[in-house]
């Protein structure tokens, strides 16, 4: 009789410890497969959602990476930011109500103007908290996606290259040309005057600066250089930057309570 009911014990012990570990290897099969696609998402756009942080905020992580491309492909070998990429993705976040923040992070040469500026525009706009963070560069129409966001950050060995629009060096010969160029150019410094501190004299005269560059006329400043400058807010890192758009997420919680 006692040998009966010890069987009976050890078939339901069996019984749930076959079930535990079931669940167990589902459960790592769900954390490989949201690895997986992690990775994957990582690779083919350059994005991703930090969501394992103890505040339990949701935050869309997007990368600014090497020439901003506009309507023109680029060659396959050139490391690219696809404008019509980033667009969509970021109506997507304003739409969601999942997401609490963005956070960019740029290390571009600039690239298209038209496109740059309609990816800064777009973030501008944005309800969600924004921060952002130049790491190696953001320079030329990377300064206005920098400072398109609510507050600023570039590392300490972080560059900015401020410098007029130009079109491969070719000599404008027609007045009508000019004037377009010109009014290009005063749409790209009200906006970056309409998002940090600087004033448009200095910076049309960083622009113009022609003791700096060796072949062409601008300025490049870098890490605290351009905080000092009233261009970006802050000098820091990722800690820095991540931890201050959780505070952003936070406050502006508490506000809508």
């Amino acid at each position: 009789m006692g040998n009966k009911n010890s069987n009976n014990n050890n078939k339901k012990s069996g019984g749930k410890n076959s079930g535990q570990n079931e669940e167990k290897r589902e459960e790592q099969e769900k954390e490989r497969e949201k690895e997986k696609h992690r990775d994957e998402r990582i690779g083919e756009t350059g994005q991703i959602t930090l969501d394992e942080n103890e505040a339990n905020h949701k935050i869309h992580l997007i990368t600014i990476i090497g020439e901003i491309e506009g309507h023109d492909n680029l060659s396959s070998t050139s490391k690219t930011t696809k404008y019509e990429h980033i667009l969509p993705q970021l109506a997507a976040i304003e739409d969601s109500k999942d997401i609490d923040g963005v956070l960019i992070l740029l290390n571009t040469m600039g690239g298209d103007v038209e496109a740059g500026l309609a990816i800064a525009e777009m973030i501008a706009s944005l309800s969600k908290p924004t921060v952002s963070l130049v790491l190696g560069g953001s320079h030329s129409i990377g300064v206005p996606i920098a400072v398109s966001t609510d507050y600023s950050y570039i590392v300490p060995t972080g560059t900015m290259v401020i410098h007029p629009v130009r079109l491969t060096g070719m000599v404008i010969g027609v007045q009508q040309t000019f004037d377009y160029f010109r009014q290009i150019q005063d749409r790209i410094t009200g906006f970056v005057c309409g998002h940090c501190k600087i004033s448009k004299a200095r910076l049309e005269e960083l622009m113009m600066e022609t003791g700096v560059l060796t072949k062409d006329v601008g300025t490049i400043l870098v890490g605290n250089e351009a905080v000092e400058e009233g261009i970006i807010c802050q000098v820091g890192g990722i800690r820095d930057a991540v931890e201050k758009l959780h505070h952003m997420v936070e406050r502006k919680k508490q506000d809508t309570k």
